[in-house]
């Protein structure tokens, strides 16, 4: 059995957003997101982000410092990637992608364990919270088995703005998830 090339985790640059942009919504959206577990196709069609948006994104990290996105990367190709955005004594996680044909190998695991280590290092956060679409119960599952808890609260679908695609039901809203981390 030949040995993977090593994973390599670090903070995005903007010249990413492209190969971004062709990995979040190839996960998300489309037949190409069925070959994983995490897809959205039946819940929402278009984009689930553009280049624009992720440049803007990327760009405000590295000037004001407050945003990150963390990538993970094989062989020189980016396969999974995280939006961090610190908010006070917390952090905001969002769009945590992992490469469909590579979902369910533990990269989802390992990048969240990133993320975490990273808001903890970087900006001493002691929380994240996240959005998830209530709708999406497997995936709530998931983040619940890895320490994360329903709020209580929920936030409205931004329907009408194609930005976060076109919604294929009239009954999507999110939940809010959050977990307490462990600070030095």
């Amino acid at each position: 059995m030949a040995q993977q090339p090593p994973l390599v985790t670090r903070v995005a640059r903007t010249g990413d957003a492209r190969a971004l942009v062709a990995l979040v919504n190839s996960a998300y959206r489309g037949d190409s997101s069925r070959a994983g577990w995490t897809t959205e196709a039946d819940l929402l069609g278009g984009q689930r982000t553009d280049e624009d948006a992720l440049i803007e994104f990327i760009g405000r990290g590295e000037t004001m410092g407050d945003r990150a996105m963390l990538v993970h990367e094989r062989d020189g190709h980016l396969v999974a990637c995280v939006q961090l955005e610190r908010r006070g004594q917390g952090a905001y996680l969002g769009m945590l992608t992992i490469m469909p044909t590579l979902q369910s190998g533990g990269l989802g695991k390992a990048l969240l364990a990133s993320a975490e280590e990273f808001v903890v290092d970087s900006w001493k956060a002691s929380k994240i919270i996240m959005t998830v679409i209530e709708q999406r119960s497997e995936l709530i599952a998931w983040y619940e088995r890895r320490g994360y808890s329903r709020t209580g609260e929920t936030a409205a679908f931004p329907y009408g703005d194609v930005r976060f695609g076109e919604p294929k039901r009239p009954d999507l809203r999110f939940v809010v998830l959050s977990k307490q981390l462990a600070t030095p």
